[in-house]
C-alpha cells in the first residue's frame, strides 16, 4: 500500500509516532527501521502503549507491514535511536529507512 510506505517512511524521517493495529491489538510506536528482510516488508519498532499479545504493551516489536491494518501518522515526537537489544541485529536484504544516523 502507498500510503502506508508513505506514513511509515514520514514517521522515520521525521521521528514521528505511528498508532496502528497489528494481530488485533492497538500500538503505539516509536518507527526506528524499516525495510525487506527475506522478501517479507517488515518495520522494527519500539512500542510505547497500546496493547500486546506477548506480555507488556513496552519495547522492541517487529510487524510484517502486511498485517499492519489503521495506520496512522502521529503528531508526537519520539527522540530518535534507542540502544538496540544486543545481539539481536537484523540483516535487511532492502533498508528502506533508519533512525540511526549513518556514520
Amino acid at each position: 500500500d502507498p500510503d502506508v510506505d508513505e506514513a511509515i517512511r514520514a514517521a522515520i524521517a521525521q521521528k514521528r509516532m505511528l498508532s496502528f493495529d497489528l494481530n488485533g491489538y492497538p500500538r503505539i510506536a516509536e518507527p526506528h527501521d524499516y525495510g525487506v528482510i527475506k522478501g517479507v516488508p517488515k518495520l522494527f519498532f519500539y512500542q510505547v502503549g497500546g496493547k500486546s499479545s506477548s506480555g507488556p504493551p513496552v519495547g522492541w516489536r517487529w510487524a510484517e507491514i502486511a498485517k499492519v491494518s489503521d495506520l496512522r501518522l502521529l503528531d508526537r515526537r519520539f527522540p530518535g535511536p534507542r540502544p538496540a537489544p544486543s545481539g539481536r541485529h537484523a540483516h535487511w536484504d532492502q533498508l528502506i529507512a533508519t533512525v540511526t544516523p549513518r556514520s
